[in-house]
């Protein structure tokens, strides 16, 4: 029973690992727009260019229908937004402010 339980695994992660990362696309999108909206533009705008050139690339990636590559670009994109959109709640972490 378990190794049927694992070969159905497997097999989904394939199934699902194959095609165009729409979800992860927008997510990260949807992500930063929050982040743009709360004004991380203007009080965290590297991370907020990290996260719009991430999804540029991951944009690029699916073009091409290098979807792994796009996925990754897609999750760096999200987290780099989700980075700037805390940043602009709370400010950015530092040394001296932690």
């Amino acid at each position: 029973m378990p190794r049927s339980i694992a070969l159905l695994l497997g097999i989904l992660c394939l199934v699902g690992c194959r095609g165009a990362p729409v979800q992860e696309m927008s997510d990260a999108r949807q992500a930063i727009e929050a982040a743009r909206v709360a004004g991380a533009a203007e009080r965290s705008p590297q991370d907020l260019q990290a996260a719009q050139q991430e999804i540029a690339s991951a944009q690029r990636h699916l073009e091409a229908q290098e979807y792994a590559r796009a996925r990754d670009a897609a999750l760096e994109a999200k987290r780099r937004a989700a980075m700037a959109l805390s940043n602009s709640e709370h400010g950015p972490e530092s040394e001296d402010n932690p």
